[in-house]
């Protein structure tokens, strides 16, 4: 009686979790990217004809920018004044709620070749030039340079840079490394298919193609968002997002957390970090590969929870 209680919360609460946004398949189809802002508006991208389209939440739309070569869409958590980066024009645009252009920043004339920048706030940038293998911060307000520093990394396959409190976050296509602006590695660990950065407050979080991750010096990379079905995901402060067979989904925040409460104990990390752990003693390490053991059991009784829900949404319950 007590596991028929269990399985009907688990599914209740997943159920809830769940809401289809009424946005038409046609927009959604041949999607390359979607941003979510914390208003609710989500921004498609496409780079079949480089457009990039603002809509709310009703699917009503908003803005669009034809764009002439691919951008890179920093974020949109501030709708006033959106970021986006091309490494082939070399420039960087500023873009308003309407999707109107209201400033743009020319890199030629300056610098070398900048193969990755990230705009800090409305005034600095930071900038990576594979040229003289550098990174810059530039404060675009009075052109001027405040710093500079020696970063020879490989340029080849990064997906996104983002700089905060004196670490450099580089995203690569295999792997997400931090350093220090002296270039001293605190942190490296594998993630596949990773594509931005987003940062909440202190908390850094990867988006990747079918998953969110949160950066923990302590644990690694941790997985806080999870379709293996989905195309597209992407997070706010409420909600995740996510496009699946050119349908848009949204997941609240709450109803997961309250699900989560009711299956598990805790998240589990997916990765171990390499570097920035602490030192712990021969007592601590035994209370780890306990609470580990502890963790497997748990995923495998939550494994066989879910397979139970299954089989009662098959027959009908």
């Amino acid at each position: 009686m007590r596991l028929l209680y269990i399985i009907f919360i688990f599914f209740f609460c997943t159920v809830n979790a769940q809401k289809a946004l009424p946005l038409d398949t046609l927009k959604l189809k041949e999607a390359k990217d979607m941003l979510a802002d914390d208003y609710g508006n989500l921004y498609i991208y496409k780079n079949k004809d480089f457009s990039f389209t603002k809509y709310d939440s009703l699917g009503k739309q908003l803005g669009k920018m034809m764009l002439t070569v691919p951008y890179k869409v920093q974020s949109v958590q501030n709708p006033l004044s959106l970021a986006l980066f091309s490494e082939n024009a070399q420039e960087m645009k500023f873009v308003d709620q309407n999707m109107n252009e209201i400033q743009k920043i020319d890199f030629k004339q300056k610098f070398g070749f900048i193969r990755m920048a990230y705009a800090e706030d409305l005034q600095q940038l930071w900038l990576l030039d594979d040229s003289t293998k550098r990174l810059i911060q530039y404060n675009f307000r009075n052109d001027t340079t405040i710093n500079s520093y020696p970063f020879d990394v490989s340029f080849d396959d990064m997906m996104d840079l983002l700089v905060f409190e004196t670490k450099v976050y580089i995203l690569t296509r295999k792997h997400i490394r931090v350093f220090s602006l002296k270039f001293e590695k605190l942190f490296e660990a594998p993630l596949e298919n990773g594509k931005r950065f987003r940062r909440e407050n202190d908390v850094i979080l990867v988006v990747a193609d079918n998953s969110i991750l949160k950066y923990d010096p302590e644990k690694g990379m941790v997985k806080i968002f999870e379709d293996k079905d989905a195309q597209i995901v992407d997070k706010n402060i409420l909600s995740y997002f996510e496009i699946k067979a050119n349908k848009l989904y949204l997941y609240n925040l709450e109803k997961i957390k309250e699900t989560k409460l009711q299956t598990e104990p805790e998240t589990k990390p997916v990765t171990s970090p390499v570097t920035e752990k602490q030192a712990g003693e021969e007592g601590q390490k035994a209370d780890d590969e306990k609470k580990e053991s502890e963790e497997k059991a748990t995923d495998h009784n939550l494994q066989k929870l879910i397979e139970d829900t299954s089989e009662v949404q098959a027959v009908g319950v």
